[in-house]
């Protein structure tokens, strides 16, 4: 299939993907469902890898990280005041962790030390497999971090609910 071809059907597969999860009320579903949309076609094996014209990948992060920046309010800035301690307790306590189940992936399963380390990273999936893509190991480190990230977004939610009732319910 032409390289537009091929893109295209990744970007129909992502849209359907994230549409069908708009419809699932999970948090960030429009994410979660492009992602597995597009993934589950790439994984297929039926479509070559998506070729994205120059600069396309760079313009969609700086889009992405325009969308998280706008979050960053007067009132989050706040928060963080307050929340300070626990930022760098939850920061520290993440990297530490991401380490020990990276040598232990690595040790004990064979997990090549780069594609663990980056994989353990408390990192997002773009990020992460940025970092991967320049020590040659890009796909396997987006591969865990969108295991990890489906993972997250289908399962805290629940968990959420159960452990706060009716009153952790999203606005909607």
């Amino acid at each position: 299939m032409a390289p537009a071809l091929n893109l295209i059907a990744y970007l129909l597969a992502g849209l359907g993907g994230g549409l069908l999860a708009l419809r699932s009320g999970i948090p960030a579903a429009p994410l979660a469902g492009a992602l597995l949309g597009a993934g589950l076609v790439s994984m297929s094996g039926r479509l070559e890898a998506a070729q994205w014209p120059g600069g396309t990948r760079t313009l969609l992060e700086i889009a992405i990280g325009t969308v998280i920046g706008t979050s960053l309010t007067p009132a989050a800035i706040s928060d963080l005041r307050q929340l300070w301690r626990p930022a760098v307790v939850i920061t520290l306590s993440l990297i530490l962790t991401g380490l020990v189940v990276a040598i232990g992936c690595s040790r004990l399963l064979g997990v090549d030390p780069v594609v663990a380390l980056l994989g353990a990273a408390p990192g997002g999936i773009s990020g992460m497999s940025l970092v991967g893509a320049e020590f040659g190991v890009g796909a396997a480190v987006a591969s865990l971090h969108a295991v990890r990230l489906i993972t997250v977004l289908l399962v805290l939610p629940i968990a959420v609910r159960l452990m706060l009732g009716q009153q952790a319910t999203p606005p909607g």
